[in-house]
């Protein structure tokens, strides 16, 4: 990306999932100095999300940290309120943003599909909703994060990944919609060795070799090399000319058509 643009990234940390793809210092590298970039955080994650910040200050960037509850709407105008207030304008909007719980198909329950659509799908939906005026003003970017698990029907999955193919519905939809306001809207659907998917690994141990041997890379992705820079990528005037598309960032394990 040649330039600074203000970035509005909606993490939280305590999931199951990617969240660590981009809160990682090491992961902000990535980042050429000068960005400004507004923290969204719920529950947890409070004293991460402090060393990034830090990371940017000291490498010339800008940080401002935004406490909300990721399931109130009425939080998310607010803090978009919040960012351009602070940075006078918003670029890019990065929804990553999950919590959910593995079980079998037939032991997933009404709870489970609500907290995965609660911090997954609805937050990202209304933040959405609450960054277009400013992502149109800008002519700027939305990028969503799928999972390259859901569409293989990986078991244990089923509350997260009606989430997150809920996700991918509508960044289609918005991408085709928001085309003439020339607002690109992607997904990212990476398979990283984040601290989340190694505590998955950890619980469902007879997951690793399968795993492994569904990726002809035969690895999982880096968090900073492998995934941050493709989310960089997509932020930058480079990725104009693509929209609507679901990148895996997964070795080869998915091949979409």
């Amino acid at each position: 990306i040649f330039g600074p643009v203000t970035l509005l990234w909606f993490l939280v940390l305590a999931v199951l999932g990617v969240s660590e793809l981009i809160t990682n210092p090491r992961v902000l590298l990535a980042l050429y100095p000068g960005y400004a970039l507004s923290f969204l955080f719920h529950e947890s994650g409070h004293g991460f999300l402090t060393l990034g910040a830090v990371f940017l200050v000291v490498t010339g960037g800008e940080a401002l940290y935004v406490h909300l509850d990721v399931t109130s709407e009425a939080d998310w105008q607010c803090a978009v309120d919040t960012a351009v207030q602070r940075f006078g304008r918003l670029d890019v909007l990065v929804n990553n943003a999950h919590a959910s719980r593995q079980v079998p198909f037939m032991e997933t329950t009404r709870e489970h599909l609500d907290l995965s659509f609660g911090t997954g799908f609805y937050p990202a939906f209304w933040l959405m909703q609450a960054a277009y005026p400013q992502l149109k003003q800008r002519q700027g970017s939305v990028i969503n994060f799928g999972s390259g698990s859901v569409l293989s029907g990986m078991p244990t999955q089923t509350s997260y990944g009606a989430a997150k193919e809920a996700v991918r519905g509508i960044s289609r939809v918005a991408a085709n919609e928001w085309a003439p306001d020339n607002i690109n809207v992607n997904v990212i659907c990476p398979i990283a060795a984040t601290e989340g998917v190694e505590r998955w690994l950890e619980e469902f141990p007879e997951m690793r070799q399968p795993t492994l041997d569904k990726i002809p890379l035969h690895r999982l992705g880096d968090p900073e090399r492998d995934i941050g820079r493709v989310a960089v990528f997509l932020a930058s005037d480079d990725a104009s000319f693509i929209t609507g598309q679901t990148i895996m960032v997964d070795g080869g394990a998915v091949k979409l058509r």
